[in-house]
């Protein structure tokens, strides 16, 4: 029970997630200065912001369910540490998972979407509930290609079960090797950037015209865990796809394709301008989705 509580809250739980999330922020704020020819922040910048949020006033909605309102980003984040600590266990220790772990890191992936609905609506904001229906349709878009993209390993190393996924690569090589396995990681980076709300997929959020979103009426720790939930998702959403599709390797391996991936997010970050909510359902629901049915069949038939 002691090994269990100091697995979530301290490695590789929350504790692990926080400061993994931060030094991610930093590299995403760094690359991003740099594409923009400026120097950038400091290593310790993402540690202020929180720090100088925890100390700020906590203004809450005078109308709406409080308790939805104070939940929400502890739930996002909370669903965020334990994707950490099942998917870094595993990878440490192939037989310390369970049956469908891999099924269920699909499902806690899409708490804190939900969770940043239902706080977006306890705020009784305009602003905040319109950041919620983009955030509802956007969900639901890229959903359904991610799934899919994801049956692609599942397929190949003949298991649900994350830590024989994992295993499969170590012995065999990674799926991202094989033209399915390409196909369907490339499909996963558009809805991994769209689950991190990067850009061009930032409609829930979308600072200039909704000023804030779903988090408009968050202020003083509130803000503060919502962005370190923020943080903790820029770390484990690649790093899920990392152990998924190009699993092979040690873990200094492990960490040089994060970052790589993390680059190729903040790359598509910084060099696209955000879409309509029209044209990102139509994107998901269209090509990526016809793209990742054809990862899947490619998968079924050997390749």
């Amino acid at each position: 029970m002691i090994k269990l509580l100091l697995s979530y809250f301290i490695f590789p739980g929350m504790a692990f997630i926080s400061i993994a999330g931060m030094f991610a922020s930093y590299l995403d704020r760094k690359i991003t200065a740099r594409i923009h020819w400026r120097v950038g922040p400091s290593l310790k910048q993402p540690y202020y912001d929180i720090k100088k949020l925890l100390i700020k006033e906590t203004i809450l909605p005078a109308n709406g369910p409080i308790w939805l309102f104070v939940s929400a980003p502890l739930i996002s984040f909370l669903s965020v540490a334990l994707i950490s600590d099942i998917m870094i266990t595993s990878w440490f220790n192939t037989g310390s998972g369970f049956i469908g772990d891999t099924v269920v890191i699909f499902y806690l992936f899409a708490i804190p979407a939900v969770a940043s609905i239902l706080g977006a609506f306890a705020s009784q904001s305009p602003y905040a509930s319109l950041g919620a229906s983009r955030e509802i349709k956007l969900l639901i878009a890229y959903e359904v290609p991610l799934f899919l993209a994801m049956l692609v390993p599942i397929i190949k190393a003949q298991s649900v079960l994350f830590g024989k996924i994992i295993s499969a690569q170590v012995y065999n090589g990674s799926f991202a090797a094989s033209a399915s396995g390409l196909l369907a990681l490339i499909v996963a980076i558009f809805c991994i950037q769209a689950k991190m709300g990067f850009t061009p997929f930032d409609l829930a959020e979308a600072e200039t015209e909704l000023a804030g979103g779903t988090q408009a009426e968050y202020s003083g720790p509130l803000l503060a865990v919502w962005k370190l939930s923020k943080m903790a998702l820029t770390v484990a959403a690649p790093l899920f796809l990392v152990m998924l599709f190009w699993g092979a390797g040690g873990w200094l391996i492990i960490l040089l394709k994060y970052i790589v991936l993390l680059i190729v997010a903040v790359l598509i970050k910084n060099t696209n301008p955000r879409v309509k909510i029209n044209q990102a359902m139509k994107f998901f629901l269209g090509p990526v989705s016809i793209a990742a049915v054809v990862a899947v069949l490619l998968a079924w038939k050997g390749y």
